[in-house]
């Protein structure tokens, strides 16, 4: 199997970790791992080599050289028998990896790197990326070696289907169960019947039975397919009246690694990401694997 696994370095403690998690997924797929640092000071013509007047293994070059030693010592403490290597490649970060993604069978990135705004939840690499990644995007983030159950999220949209199959993949390579979670919920927003005036949230016995079996339909029939390819996964599939985000966000309490696609039912046609995943990576406690539609494993 040629596609490798892609990690990104910068040298903060997040794309360590990064590329730590990185080599344990490429020795579960079987495949190499390339440890890959985005130069960009080339760009920028400035000198990238150690000053005369300062130590010889000063300068920018030789620090992103270290950065990407340290990166592979990491993956190879991590993962002794893997094939690792690693790269400087010139150009920004997005480009750079977005570029790495149409040869890789999965590219992992840390939340936040070393050029992130202090505020930020998760950085612009690591949304870029989901939202145009051309393999499957995994974030770490969330708590510190996550454990539990993979996590997918199901909402039946015909481009899910990516993310459903990866999912139970990851799932079968860990030996672990599936939760398969469905969120929906029976209660209507108030409705202005005049200006100034608002009906208040209402309940309904029989439009709840009917929601109630149309998500339980709607489940069932998302896992069919994949329960049939992959018999030896155990999957745990709930229905949650919760909203989706607080659904997912509670369950990634409790989970290894959440799935997500791209996009789901209610999202603009235009969106690439839509905000589900969004606040999956912002705010999901365990990493997050987002999966695009068509962002299927390369041929090797």
């Amino acid at each position: 199997m040629n596609a490798p696994v892609v990690a990104g370095t910068d040298g903060s403690e997040s794309s360590l970790r990064a590329v730590e998690l990185a080599a344990h997924e490429a020795r579960l797929r079987g495949r190499a791992l390339r440890v890959v640092h985005a130069f960009t000071w080339p760009m920028t013509r400035v000198p990238l080599g150690a000053s005369p007047l300062g130590p010889p293994d000063g300068g920018l070059r030789n620090e992103a050289e270290a950065n990407v030693a340290e990166a592979l010592a990491r993956a190879r403490a991590a993962e002794p028998q893997l094939d690792v290597d690693g790269d400087l490649v010139t150009g920004e970060p997005l480009a750079v990896l977005a570029a790495e993604s149409r040869t890789a069978d999965l590219v992992v990135v840390g939340s936040r790197g070393l050029g992130g705004f202090t505020g930020l939840l998760v950085g612009s690499v690591a949304v870029h990326l989901a939202a145009h990644g051309e393999c499957p995007v995994l974030v770490v983030r969330g708590r510190e070696e996550a454990q539990g159950p993979v996590l997918l999220a199901v909402d039946g949209a015909p481009d899910g289907a990516a993310a459903l199959e990866f999912g139970f993949a990851e799932a079968q390579r860990r030996g672990l169960p599936l939760q398969a979670l469905h969120s929906w919920n029976d209660y209507y927003y108030p409705t202005a019947l005049a200006p100034g005036t608002m009906m208040p949230v209402a309940f309904d016995q029989e439009v709840h039975d009917s929601l109630e079996a149309e998500a339980h339909r709607l489940l069932t029939e998302a896992l069919a397919g994949p329960r049939e390819r992959y018999p030896d996964v155990h999957v745990d599939a709930q229905l949650d009246r919760l909203q989706i985000r607080p659904a997912l966000i509670e369950a990634s309490r409790r989970a290894g690694l959440l799935v997500i696609g791209a996009r789901g039912r209610g999202g603009f046609a235009g969106l690439l990401l839509g905000s589900v995943s969004q606040a999956m990576l912002h705010h999901a406690d365990c990493p997050v694997a987002v999966v695009r539609p068509g962002a299927e494993e390369p041929e090797d």
